[in-house]
């Protein structure tokens, strides 16, 4: 099969051999893979890897025991990160982060939708604590959190106004800075700082489950800037850095 792999020169295509899944796992038919900024970065201890953790595809095999889901069930999840990702024609991974792919969404959007989704139903819902009514105020709402959180954050009621129970931040920088203080809470995922809970992404089925539910009532709109080959993953990589985009960039793994 194809999988991108991060060598130290660089990304390449490499033909490597098809997985087979071990205890409590999945092997997926990868259709889309969606890629973050600065996840090139992550797995420099453990080279060569496969990138990407954002996964949409159909289940081909599951291991033994293994009953959350069966072969042909159309999937999407977030991936562990201390593991190999999922830019290949097929990736082993977790069963237990498998969730049903949204019916309304391709196999593109459902991929976008996973660590993005999930960033911002923990940012507001697990560490921001937020409830209905309360006002809120989300930093850095053309991103791929941020919009989601936008969406999130109307459907709970909540009021996007001052002054602000809670701030989320999906940008960091100076506007964090000038905010930080603005707010009964303050959660980042961009940035540490002083007053603020910062946080990184956790796989969870059930989290997506509700995604999944909400973008099937059509009450999610998941934004895609662009998508590219398993073959063009330099061009992803490169357009995932660039200022300006309007949504996710996503790997096209298969047909």
């Amino acid at each position: 099969m194809r999988a991108v792999r991060l060598h130290e020169h660089g990304l390449v295509v490499d033909e490597v051999d098809v997985p087979r899944p071990g205890p409590g796992e999945a092997l997926v038919r990868v259709r889309a893979a969606a890629i973050t900024r600065g996840e090139l970065g992550w797995p420099v201890d453990r080279l060569p890897a496969i990138p990407s953790y954002e996964l949409s595809g159909v289940v081909a095999e599951v291991a033994p025991g293994v009953g959350d889901v069966a072969a042909g069930d159309e999937v999407f999840g977030l991936t562990p990160f201390d593991r190999d990702g999922v830019a290949a024609d097929y990736a082993v991974v977790p069963a237990v982060v498998l969730a049903r792919k949204p019916r309304r969404l391709s196999h593109v959007a459902s991929a976008a939708l996973t660590l993005a989704g999930l960033s911002a139903w923990q940012g507001l819902f697990v560490h921001g604590a937020l409830r209905a009514d309360e006002r809120v105020r989300v930093l850095g709402t053309r991103g791929g959190v941020g919009h989601f959180a936008v969406q999130l954050a109307g459907q709970a009621l909540a009021r996007a106004d001052e002054p602000n129970a809670l701030v989320f931040d999906t940008a960091g920088g100076e506007t964090l800075a000038a905010v930080a203080g603005s707010a009964s809470r303050v959660v980042s995922i961009a940035e540490e700082a002083d007053g603020v809970t910062y946080f990184v992404v956790e796989p969870n089925r059930a989290q997506l489950v509700d995604l999944g539910r909400r973008a099937d009532a059509g009450q999610l709109v998941v934004e895609i800037d662009s998508t590219f080959s398993l073959e063009d993953a330099d061009a992803a990589f490169a357009r995932v850095a660039e200022r300006g985009k309007n949504g996710k960039v996503v790997l096209v793994a298969a047909a």
